[in-house]
């Protein structure tokens, strides 16, 4: 009888143990999986995605229509993108600015052209000097996706090549000092930036202001450093409606020691000015506007010899290029 009670108490007293074993590990493995949860909450909060996202279209039917035009059908598809991340005295942000449409007309030759394009990609890291100002550094990319045509409205539809991928790129790096007073506004002065212009098509690298040689022929790419000055809002004025807006001015310091000729000189500044303003309305529909103001001092574009007569077509300078598109379609800002 006392054999059996002893085996009884140690069967007891094992179980117990087991059981403590059990609930020790369950609770280091709920701690743990709240300790992670923990984790992943705190890691989440460092990190904020705002933007717009859209597709628009818009098309035009005309029958026995006495002041003429054209059948068209015109779409494209936009994204404007920032995503951050801020701890403690380092932030890093990183933005996607990007378009491409098309249209189809059934009375042009070609009856498909290319409506607008546009590739442009920052990124920047940041330390805290003080609450706000911040040693910057930058790097960009822009370009566009297809190639881009002069067309000559004739009946066998011929066209002239202007722009294609890298045909022109600029790639900047860039180290200066950004203020930061709230998370609306942003400007940044770079006086520290490197400039690579790239033009891999031969033909068309005289009109982008690439370097010439000793032979009459064109270099591919062009280094240059200079000054870099930047502007962004991103501000919802009222729910739904977003307003973006980046300003980007760069003025060589090395262009006139390439190319003392032609080089461009320092305090003509190639601008690049894009805003967007887009209003969500039944959660899923979108009116947007957008527009890009752009001077490059060294990009020539014939247009009106303002010395000539109106209409004329003038020799290839330095213009103001500006576009402006009014959209309604799908959209999402966030």
């Amino acid at each position: 009888m006392k054999k059996g009670f002893l085996l009884f108490c140690a069967c007891l007293v094992a179980s117990s143990f087991a059981f403590a074993q059990v609930d020790e590990k369950t609770a280091a493995d709920q701690a743990l999986k709240t300790k992670v949860k923990s984790a992943e909450i705190d890691s989440a909060k460092h990190w904020k995605c705002t933007g717009v996202l859209g597709l628009n279209a818009s098309q035009t039917a005309l029958f026995n229509w006495a002041a003429g035009g054209d059948d068209n059908v015109t779409g494209f598809l936009f994204a404007n993108v920032t995503l951050s991340y801020k701890k403690d005295k380092w932030t890093w942000d990183s933005n996607l600015d990007t378009e491409l449409g098309e249209t189809y007309s059934s009375d042009l030759r070609p009856k498909w052209r290319k409506a607008n394009d546009k590739l442009l990609f920052t990124t920047k890291v940041g330390f805290q000097m003080h609450p706000q100002w911040y040693l910057t550094l930058l790097g960009s990319f822009n370009s566009q996706y297809r190639p881009g045509y002069k067309y000559l409205n004739d009946e066998a539809g011929n066209k002239e090549l202007i722009s294609n991928w890298l045909s022109p790129s600029y790639t900047d790096l860039a180290l200066g000092v950004e203020y930061r007073p709230n998370d609306i506004f942003t400007i940044g002065v770079y006086p520290v930036a490197g400039r690579m212009t790239t033009c891999l098509e031969e033909s068309l690298r005289a009109n982008y202001g690439l370097p010439q040689r000793a032979d009459g022929t064109f270099k591919p790419v062009m280094l240059n450093m200079g000054l870099r000055i930047n502007g962004g809002i991103n501000y919802t004025l009222v729910k739904n409606l977003k307003i973006i807006s980046t300003l980007t001015l760069f003025t060589p310091y090395t262009a006139k020691l390439h190319d003392p000729e032609n080089g461009q000189p320092f305090g003509n500044f190639d601008v690049d000015w894009d805003v967007a303003v887009t209003y969500n309305f039944l959660k899923v529909f979108s009116v947007s506007l957008m527009t890009s103001l752009k001077y490059y001092d060294k990009v020539m574009i014939p247009g009106k010899d303002w010395d000539g007569e109106p209409g004329h077509p003038g020799y290839p300078a330095a213009r103001v290029q500006f576009k402006e598109i009014v959209g309604l379609g799908i959209g999402y800002s966030f």
